[in-house]
């Protein structure tokens, strides 16, 4: 059996990790459910969310969505408090650097967003959605393959914007000292959370069940209040973004975006 957590992994937040699985763990053996002994902390994302092994894993939405849906059993998806947003949903904050005068989102569409991955729902598809609903485009992205370098990159001037999971954004202010060199702009709206999911064949009530009482007897970890039931379609009926613009293909195709 397989037990992965890596969403919101770092050095920081292993021990807290470790903590929550060794519960959650003999919560599952208390249950009559085989569980390993430890996290698969560096296990490649795809062959585990895939393993007909895996007992417990995380994975990001649009992922879930685009390449899972129908291959894997949701579990729910974590509370972790966030202000002003549903228990089991996320937004993105929309961070820029703190000594940058510039006041709304259509004084950065023209600039460069810093995204994780064209496949974050977090990274690139909340902050896509919400540069729609005002009439907004982004005009070029930097891919840089982590929330944390994201931040970097804003905070370092290579790129003006950057949309974080608002958990990460959590976590890069209590570790990182860039953080303080960076300011929330705006934030987009809330979706459904980062799914915990299990392999096709398992039954998910009785492992969410077992996190929530790992859960129950560590208060605060990582920040995470309760795991709570969120359907498939939460996630599968969300709009999926166009591919992130770039400066070559908009000088390829002779306009200023990739967009239509």
């Amino acid at each position: 059996m397989i037990a992965a957590l890596p969403m919101y992994l770092r050095a920081e937040t292993r021990p807290a990790h470790d903590v929550l699985w060794s519960l959650t763990r003999d919560a599952l053996r208390a249950r009559g459910i085989d569980a390993p002994d430890a996290l698969s902390h560096d296990a490649p994302l795809d062959e585990t969310w895939l393993s007909p092994d895996l007992l417990l894993g995380q994975t990001c939405s649009m992922p879930f969505r685009t390449r899972l849906s129908g291959k894997v059993t949701v579990i729910g998806a974590g509370d972790y408090g966030l202000p002003d947003t549903p228990p089991g949903f996320y937004h993105s904050a929309l961070v820029v650097r703190a000594d940058d005068s510039r006041a709304t989102l259509a004084d950065f569409t023209q600039g460069r967003l810093a995204i994780n991955g064209a496949d974050s729902q977090s990274g690139w598809c909340a902050p896509f959605a919400h540069a729609h609903a005002h009439g907004l485009r982004f005009h070029e992205a930097l891919t840089t393959g982590a929330h944390r370098d994201s931040a970097r990159a804003v905070a370092e001037g290579r790129a003006d914007i950057a949309a974080l999971d608002a958990v990460t954004w959590r976590l890069i202010g209590q570790h990182d000292p860039f953080a303080a060199k960076l300011r929330v702009l705006d934030r987009t709206e809330p979706t459904p959370g980062l799914p915990f999911i299990t392999a096709l064949a398992n039954d998910p009530a009785p492992i969410r069940a077992a996190l929530n009482a790992a859960l129950s007897a560590l208060p605060a970890a990582l920040g995470l209040r309760a795991v709570v039931p969120l359907p498939q379609d939460a996630y599968t009926a969300l709009p999926l973004p166009d591919p992130p613009p770039t400066r070559a293909n908009a000088l390829k195709t002779g306009e200023n975006t990739v967009f239509p």
